[in-house]
């Protein structure tokens, strides 16, 4: 029995690691990422069925690319496929050899290096597809490039099982029915579909590095998850400054996480939190991807810029050694090219540290009448901290209590709260 247990856990991590290249692989095959990624879930079953009985193969995940890949051919032939697809298949289909049984070298042959790069990239786009949803593309990059199960999207999401493995079927038939190729975009759709895996990745970033909802503050798997997609992506366009620039804001994002929770497991606030417990080789790695962006050309991409303002707070030894200043120039930068009212609202913080609380809070109140902010907790967050250090303790008092109220997480709702509290006694 517990080497049964060993052995499906092997089957799990080398699912982990392989599967994206499995299905990726197979997508090539049969033009369908949905199509893939049922015959690579079926690839895994068997691996399942026999792998207990028969061991662990040597090359595990090339048994993995050889048992789907025949299960490819299996299905175009019993689809009566082969008219249609021979042109399109070429050498592909020779380099199967149906008849004989999988091995393990035919697979490494057959899906060199350079082919399985390419073939990702392909996966990539074709995932994070813009005909798909932004809740359809998250969930389907998570499942075929990350691996993950149904549940384990759903736990990260706080979400049924349920609903994920939905998205997940829309999203495969969606693209079916949009009939969406399987192929690295041309030049003049590859910048918009660049920025949609980029979107992608840092939504799932941010959903672990700030849950939107449930009881816990950081969702650490889903961060890794990101960095690793990312890395992914580096490899696969390395000549893409956006990518790094995204590489870079997480990473540098990423190192105050140990500091951004304390003992009793309550969120510290990024002017409270202790610089020593910052990851100083995620910072490292920020940098190093930065400068990489910078090189290429990035630096006035929204990335890259986003990547210097966590550089400032990574590079300051104190909260007090803060170049706001810079900071402030920044977000104007950024509100330049990528105007938004989530950037405003930065920038209105990183002013009233430069110019004073009044100015910041000028900067807010212009904002108050933007609908996308009507709900936004932080809006109200920022206006209670200013208003806070301008002695308005009533006015602070209330705006922390509304963001409060609007909040889903409950560190959050437990962070404003207290930020309201001290308030409710009026000054001597």
């Amino acid at each position: 029995m517990n080497q049964t247990i060993a052995t499906h856990r092997a089957i799990e991590a080398v699912w982990r690691i392989e599967c994206a290249k499995v299905i990726a692989h197979v997508a090539r095959i049969v033009r369908d990422v949905g199509v893939a990624e049922d015959l690579a879930q079926d690839a895994l079953v068997k691996a399942f069925e026999r792998w207990p009985r028969d061991g662990v193969p040597d090359n595990p995940g090339a048994w993995l690319m050889t048992t789907a890949k025949n299960r490819a051919l299996d299905r175009l032939r019993q689809e009566a496929l082969h008219a249609r697809k021979l042109d399109a298949l070429g050498q592909d289909l020779d380099a199967l050899q149906p008849n004989a049984p999988p091995d393990p070298a035919d697979a490494l042959d057959s899906a060199r290096a350079d082919d399985v790069g390419d073939d990702m990239l392909r996966l990539i786009f074709t995932a994070c597809h813009p005909v798909l949803s932004t809740d359809a593309r998250v969930a389907l990059t998570l499942r075929v490039l990350g691996g993950l199960t149904t549940d384990e999207i759903g736990r990260a999401f706080l979400l049924p099982a349920s609903t994920v493995a939905q998205r997940i079927v829309r999203a495969k038939r969606t693209l079916t029915h949009a009939q969406v190729p399987f192929e690295v975009p041309q030049a003049d759709a590859r910048a918009e579909r660049l920025a949609s895996v980029l979107e992608v990745i840092y939504l799932i970033f941010n959903e672990g590095y700030a849950a939107t909802a449930g009881d816990h503050w950081l969702r650490p798997a889903l961060c890794d998850e990101a960095l690793r997609l990312a890395g992914v992506l580096c490899a696969l366009v390395p000549d893409e400054s956006e990518a790094h620039g995204l590489t870079a804001l997480m990473a540098l994002q990423a190192s105050r996480a140990a500091a951004r929770i304390d003992a009793q497991g309550q969120p510290v606030l990024l002017m409270d939190q202790d610089r020593s417990r910052w990851d100083r080789l995620s910072i490292r790695r920020g940098l190093v991807a930065l400068e990489r962006a910078r090189a290429l050309g990035g630096s006035q991409r929204p990335y890259a810029l986003q990547a210097a303002l966590a550089a400032c707070h990574a590079q300051a030894a104190t909260a007090a050694a803060t170049d706001w200043s810079h900071i402030a120039d920044l977000y104007a930068q950024l509100a330049t090219i990528a105007p938004s009212p989530i950037v405003e609202l930065n920038r209105a913080v990183a002013v009233g540290m430069v110019d004073g609380p009044e100015a910041g809070l000028a900067i807010v109140d212009a904002l108050g009448d933007d609908p996308a902010l009507a709900q936004y907790p932080w809006l109200f967050s920022v206006r209670g901290d200013l208003l806070d250090k301008l002695g308005r303790r009533d006015q602070a008092r209330a705006a922390f209590e509304t963001a409060a109220a609007l909040t889903r997480n409950t560190h959050d709702r437990a962070l404003l709260l207290a930020r309201a509290q001290p308030l409710d006694a009026s000054p001597s």
